[in-house]
């Protein structure tokens, strides 16, 4: 995400280190997933009983000092591969442009396309791989379909996705059994209506929650379960069309980075799968992997499996280019 938005060269000049901006988006998550006491009982919000006002601040600090780096350097760059902030950059110089791009607009831009395509991003991977260490069989089943489509001596390739119905399979039972964030983004009721016989009035806004639809008996057989194959038997999309599975939303609200977020998902699975053995440690069985989730902005395992890698590749694929 950083070489798309920012390029490898801005951080190849060490400027800002990786490591320190992705601080400031565990930091950013962190605070706005954080329950605020001032914001439900407002007479003691000057007290910031617990700091998250004064963090909050001081993160705010850091982001514009980090976003102003990248903007005034960047500015000067003149480079033929361009990135997103180079293209965003131009654009707020389009006379002609209806909307006008201030540099508030590109910070916000930049830090919307780094917060929301990394966090929620590892999270569907991480539970990819807690469900799927409890499941061995499913991990071979994935290993042998990528050893037929692909072969050992090479990675997996966004071109090969299309044809791994069972890794997709796997991927689409993930984010039914842990979406990325158990609501969907609020929603407001344009107009007076009746859902399922409700009354719903003009106004009012109106939370989805995606975790309960996905786990709705009437809907999924054996709802609890982590069973992938149940997606080979359905035609079911991710693109919102299908009620019973939102991972993403519908609609004109639904997440508008879902395709390159899919995208990046699936080649990272695939190439995590048909790059090494997965193993847990010696003494620990699949059933004690904890599926226990920890809510927040997005939703992360509550107690992250450890695992234990193996290379299964032929050995130059892992060294460095």
């Amino acid at each position: 995400m950083t070489r798309m938005v920012l390029s490898n060269k801005y951080f190849g000049e060490s400027t800002v280190r990786v490591e320190d901006l992705q601080h400031l988006v565990d930091q950013w998550f962190l605070l706005n997933g954080a329950f605020n006491i001032g914001d439900w009982i407002p007479w003691l919000s000057f007290l910031d009983l617990q700091g998250y006002v004064k963090q909050m601040k001081d993160l705010k600090r850091s982001f514009d000092k980090f976003h102003s780096i990248v903007l005034d350097h960047r500015a000067k760059k003149n480079a033929e591969k361009k990135d997103m902030v180079d293209v965003l950059l131009q654009m707020a110089q389009d006379p002609t442009l209806e909307v006008k791009l201030t540099d508030d607009c590109v910070k916000g831009l930049m830090q919307d396309l780094l917060t929301g395509g990394t966090d929620s991003l590892t999270a569907a991977v991480q539970w990819a791989f807690q469900g799927l260490v409890r499941q061995p069989r499913v991990i071979d089943k994935a290993i042998q379909e990528l050893d037929q489509v692909v072969g050992k001596e090479r990675w997996v390739a966004e071109r090969d996705c299309s044809q791994l119905s069972y890794v997709e399979a796997i991927l689409k039972e993930t984010l039914r059994l842990h979406p990325l964030g158990t609501m969907l983004a609020p929603h407001c009721a344009i107009e007076d209506c009746n859902v399922a016989g409700y009354d719903i009035e003009k106004g009012t806004t109106v939370l989805v929650n995606v975790w309960t639809i996905g786990r709705d008996p009437k809907y999924w057989d054996r709802a609890e379960e982590f069973l992938p194959e149940r997606f080979l038997e359905k035609d079911i999309d991710m693109d919102g069309h299908n009620f019973s599975f939102l991972p993403f939303g519908s609609g004109r609200r639904r997440c508008p980075g879902y395709s390159l977020g899919l995208k990046v998902i699936r080649a990272t699975l695939a190439n995590m799968l048909h790059g090494f053995n997965w193993k847990l440690p010696e003494g620990m069985n699949p059933e004690s992997v904890s599926v226990e989730e920890h809510y927040g902005l997005t939703t992360h395992p509550k107690f992250p499996a450890p695992v234990i890698l193996e290379p299964r590749l032929s050995s130059d694929l892992y060294s460095p280019k």
